[in-house]
């Protein structure tokens, strides 16, 4: 993976705490991220050229103007006054290399002095095991601060931890095997062969970054909530709300906008296409 800074553009010393998406159903991770860039007026400062992810190309998501600023695969923005580097993710990484997209990337986190990493994602609702709707959607999370995945930061917040986590686990432990260069990617074929339930959360972008952010000692928090396929902005406000909480963005110190309310990122206006032509009807 190379870095490339954008001409007069650089790394910001001072954004220690990185954020970024592990793409999954519903792109609610994508969507929050763009919400958070948006919403401070982050800046960016470069992108990624990696073999592992697919290429990709479209107009600016973000402003209508300059003209012809392109949106790439994957983009790094800094917001200095909030200490954040955040990075978004457009197109899906190659079948078979995402434990390698992620050690790249916590190469890419180590090598610029990254502190904390802050990963947001999305579940599968089909999946949900213990269904509680009394106070709304719940957010889960997983730490690297205790071996369990605890956090008491998270748990002040209300949320609880993804129950289904066990580092003891088969396929939690080849990650983290693997992600500290103890075992071969290679031998990742018995899982394809015998994959169970206990499989699907390990086997998800999430757990490939968290385990390989870890593995480079750094702190990591995965922050995720669970939907379904379909109009998943109201899911993405939700999983936007939960990272400013817990990255100490109040309202008043979101950069640049009316109020401190979320700006909605202009590529939003075109999320579903184009308005049927009613000449049809």
């Amino acid at each position: 993976m190379e870095f490339n800074i954008e001409e007069g553009k650089h790394l910001h010393e001072e954004c220690s705490t990185l954020v970024l998406p592990a793409l999954s159903i519903g792109n609610v991770g994508q969507l929050a991220v763009d919400l958070l860039i948006s919403s401070t007026r982050a800046d960016r400062i470069g992108y990624f050229d990696d073999p592992n992810i697919l290429p990709c190309v479209g107009n600016d998501a973000y402003w209508p103007a300059p003209r012809g600023h392109l949106a790439l695969p994957l983009e790094a923005y800094d917001s200095p006054s909030n200490a954040l580097t955040i990075v978004q993710q457009r197109s899906p990484v190659s079948k078979g290399m995402m434990v390698e997209f992620a050690m790249s990337l916590a190469d890419f986190a180590a090598a610029s002095g990254k502190k904390h990493i802050v990963v947001l994602s999305s579940l599968d609702f089909v999946r949900w095991q213990m269904i509680d709707m009394s106070s709304g959607l719940q957010i889960y999370y997983l730490s690297s601060i205790n071996t369990d995945g605890t956090d008491d930061e998270c748990e002040k917040l209300g949320w609880k931890r993804l129950p289904e986590y066990n580092p003891a686990q088969r396929r939690w432990k080849y990650l983290s095997d693997l992600a500290e260069g103890n075992a071969l990617q290679e031998d990742s074929t018995e899982f394809e062969d015998e994959a169970g339930e206990e499989d699907y959360y390990p086997s998800l972008p999430f757990a490939a970054m968290f385990s390989c952010f870890k593995a480079k000692g750094l702190k990591v928090t995965c922050l995720m909530c669970y939907c379904s396929e379909g109009d998943n902005i109201p899911d993405s406000f939700h999983l936007a709300e939960a990272a400013s909480k817990f990255l100490g963005l109040s309202p008043d110190n979101r950069q640049g906008n009316e109020g401190g309310k979320w700006v909605i990122p202009f590529s939003w206006q075109s999320l579903y296409g184009p308005p049927p032509d009613m000449s049809l009807f």
